[in-house]
């Protein structure tokens, strides 16, 4: 057995089919092609939402666009010290928005704590100096393997609405979540009042694949842009978007 990572393990066989599959046709580019939109559907069943997808090629830059689509230069992120974005992006986050601040804050077993996050929120925006709020990042399953349950998204997620600011998801492992508490997709994002996530299927059988997903309205046109200009938006989009139909 190999305790490492996930990402040690191969592709799971029926993602190299869809892939073999692919490569056998032509489509249009750039993500105009009959996958994605089929990706773009399933999501929005799933969900049981209108969002929008953005196939991207790793959970650093799904994380990083995301969340540099709510946080203006001068904004602050809350999240845990251990979060990725925090411990193993190299300021990801911080150059995709152009100079953001992480405010990391301790949580017992990987996760935070809504009381600790309203308290600094309010401590950071009082103050007026080292940042202005303006989003929440929170990670399901958590770094440490733990899960968050309904209530504790949900209790966030009122904080972040409290303060007028952004809650971002990094499901680098959403779906190791999703089967432990047993829920629908939709109670533990935008119900729960999260706004955008990172949808990892790497570390689940894909070779290459994570997709960003917007349940905000108009959060898409910021998206956009970011996606487009950091290199994410790949001309045979269908190689990305057919591992996720896959999966």
């Amino acid at each position: 057995m190999d305790f490492r990572s996930d990402n040690t393990h191969g592709a799971h066989p029926e993602i190299v089919e869809a892939l073999m599959r692919t490569n056998q046709n032509r489509e249009s580019s750039y993500g105009a092609d009959s996958i994605t939109a089929r990706v773009r559907e399933r999501c929005r069943a799933i969900f049981e939402h209108d969002v929008e997808i953005f196939p991207v090629l790793t959970g650093t830059s799904g994380n990083a666009l995301s969340i540099s689509s709510m946080t203006l230069p001068w904004g602050g992120v809350f999240c845990h010290e251990d979060a990725h974005i925090q411990r193993d992006e190299l300021g990801a986050v911080e150059f995709f928005s152009n100079g953001a601040k992480l405010f990391p804050l301790a949580g017992p077993d990987g996760k935070l704590q809504a009381d600790v996050v309203d308290r600094a929120i309010h401590a950071i925006g009082l103050e007026g100096r080292t940042a202005v709020p303006a989003c929440v990042s929170v990670t399901q399953a958590t770094e440490a393997g733990t899960v968050y349950a309904l209530d504790e998204l949900r209790a966030i997620g009122q904080v972040a609405r409290k303060h007028s600011i952004g809650m971002h998801l990094d499901g680098a492992r959403f779906a190791n979540a999703l089967v432990a508490l047993n829920c629908s997709a939709a109670e533990m994002t935008w119900k729960a009042g999260v706004d955008v996530m990172t949808f990892g299927a790497t570390k689940n059988g894909a070779m290459a694949a994570e997709l960003v997903i917007a349940f905000k309205p108009g959060l898409a046109d910021a998206i956009a842009p970011r996606w487009h200009r950091s290199g994410h938006r790949l001309s045979k989009m269908r190689f990305l978007s057919a591992q996720l139909d896959a999966y």
